[in-house]
C-alpha cells in the first residue's frame, strides 16, 4: 500500500497516512477538524540509476545487439582455456 502525504491548508498540519490506492482522499484535518486536509505530490522514494539490465545479462548467451555487453566484475575468475582437440593418428595403413 502506498503512503500518502496530507497537509491542512489553514493549520498547516501535517500527517503520512497508509492508504489503499481504491481508499477515499482524505478531507477533515485531524487537528483543526476543517475540512482543508488536502493530497500533496511527492516524489518516489526511490531512484534507478545507471545503464539498467537486460534479460541476457543473467544469462549465459550473448550480449545484447545494441552494443552492450553486461557488466563483469574484477573479482571473477578468468575463464579457463579449452582442452586442445586429441590428435589422430592413422591405423588403417596410413603413411
Amino acid at each position: 500500500m502506498p503512503i500518502y502525504a496530507y497537509r491542512c491548508e489553514a493549520c498547516g498540519f501535517a500527517k503520512d497516512v497508509l492508504q489503499k490506492i481504491s481508499d477515499p482522499q482524505l478531507t477533515v484535518c485531524p487537528s483543526c477538524g476543517k475540512e482543508s486536509f488536502k493530497k500533496q505530490v511527492t516524489a518516489a522514494g526511490f531512484q534507478l540509476k545507471g545503464s539498467g539490465w537486460y534479460v541476457t545479462d543473467f544469462r549465459g548467451g550473448t550480449p545484447p545487439a545494441t552494443g552492450t555487453a553486461p557488466a563483469s566484475t574484477s573479482d571473477s575468475a578468468p575463464a579457463p582455456a579449452p582442452a586442445p582437440a586429441p590428435a589422430k593418428t592413422g591405423g588403417t595403413g596410413d603413411t
